[in-house]
């Protein structure tokens, strides 16, 4: 296989299915944020509910898009999936020089700048839909996640086009960091920063997010409180790294949810933020969780006993393949191929399958193959944020990758 190649055809494909489709999309948990979904849950006690959430599930994994008009989801445009378009076509921009790259990332922060959350201390975003957690969370609350997310897209903006108000958009959402959050100060060297600013959970790879992205621009700015104040929260969470290496998804003082959470994409964002970090702070001991957790992340996260190699949800199960799980695999080790050998060796493998088992005719990516790679066992509903746009930034990080890797060698 010429990846360079696979890559850029898979790209191709799936730009243009995203170009005739629009930014609109449905989103995994849009069905889950209607007013009578809620209801359902509210009134689980009683048996009749409990029976309608159940079958509510099943129908929306059988068939996705006719429940979603039961319940009169509407397609809607992710703040999430922006910021990850501009990044990805920056980075295509990179690796081609193509200006149609660019300007559909400066298309994205057009959108972005006139769909910011208002009322806090700096630039904000949130998801376009309601959702249950532990709380009840309103559709465009601002998340930590999705401000960094589109915060990375803006830096690499920034970065590329060279144009200082992106950074002062950067500048604008560590404002929003550091005075809407909550922030538990758990000792003079950590703190940990809450998911949204109407919340108090510990979630650690929202936590690294936060501590990364105040790293990254303190360093450019040469801001010492930022940077200070992301290392503490760095040490908050790598204070509770696992011996195998691992992180949880949940801080060990939050009550009442599985301690012992683990999946793909959620360690692959916090590695991916370790390294970052690492390669800002030049931080030995930084340099030493992040090894342990790639340790661990290619011991338990990639099949390696299963020919052709595939990525795992979790631990325990291969099955089912989300596409969200594919995409992190190829983001993370792309990420990591120039320090890690295993990551350069499993990308290309990792990219073929995916490319192969995930990406449809028309060029989109499936969310999720069930229990073997039988055609018949797809769910193939195009979600927007979950599957195309994390998919796009993570393919154009391979092909960032391999040019780079070409470039070396010639």
């Amino acid at each position: 296989m010429n990846l360079n190649n696979e890559l850029f055809k898979s790209i191709t494909l799936l730009d243009n299915w995203i170009e005739k489709n629009g930014w609109a999309g449905y989103d995994p948990y849009d069905v889950k944020g209607t007013g009578l979904y809620l209801w359902l849950q509210k009134k689980s006690g009683y048996s009749i509910a409990k029976g309608m959430l159940w079958f509510t599930c099943k129908m929306e994994k059988k068939y996705p898009i006719l429940t979603r008009r039961f319940y009169g989801v509407r397609k809607s445009v992710n703040a999430k999936a922006m910021g990850l378009f501009i990044r990805a076509y920056i980075n295509l921009y990179e690796s081609t020089g193509e200006d149609s790259y660019k300007e559909k990332a400066l298309e994205c922060i057009d959108w972005l700048d006139k769909n910011i959350s208002r009322g806090y201390s700096g630039k904000c975003w949130g998801y376009p839909f309601d959702w249950q957690s532990k709380i009840f969370i309103s559709k465009y609350t601002p998340s930590a996640v999705v401000s960094c997310v589109v915060g990375d897209g803006y830096w690499a903006a920034y970065q590329v086009l060279g144009n200082r108000k992106y950074l002062d958009v950067c500048i604008s959402i560590c404002n929003f960091l550091i005075n809407d959050l909550n922030v538990d100060v758990q000792s003079e060297f950590k703190v940990c920063f809450s998911y949204t600013p109407i919340d108090d959970y510990h979630v650690h790879n929202a936590n690294l997010f936060v501590a990364e992205f105040l790293i990254r621009i303190g360093t450019e700015i040469e801001n010492q409180e930022y940077i200070q104040l992301g290392k503490r929260a760095v040490n908050y969470s790598v204070g509770e790294q696992n011996p195998d290496g691992s992180i949880f998804y949940w801080g060990l003082v939050q009550e009442g949810v599985p301690k012992n959470h683990i999946d793909h994409y959620h360690s692959g964002f916090e590695i991916r933020a370790l390294f970052n970090i690492f390669i800002l702070t030049k931080d030995l001991k930084y340099r030493q969780s992040l090894e342990q957790y790639i340790e661990f992340y290619h011991k338990n996260l990639i099949s390696n006993d299963h020919n052709p190699l595939r990525p795992k949800m979790n631990p325990q199960e291969l099955w089912p393949i989300n596409v969200h799980t594919c995409a992190e695999a190829i983001l993370c080790n792309a990420t990591l191929a120039g320090i890690s050998p295993r990551s350069s060796e499993v990308l290309s493998k990792l990219c073929e399958w995916t490319i192969a088992k995930m990406q449809s005719p028309e060029g989109y990516f499936y969310y999720l193959r069930n229990r073997s790679e039988n055609d018949n066992d797809v769910i193939k509903i195009p979600y927007i944020r979950w599957g195309q746009a994390w998919m796009l930034l993570s393919l154009s990080q391979a092909l960032k990758t391999t040019h780079a890797e070409l470039h070396s060698v010639n």
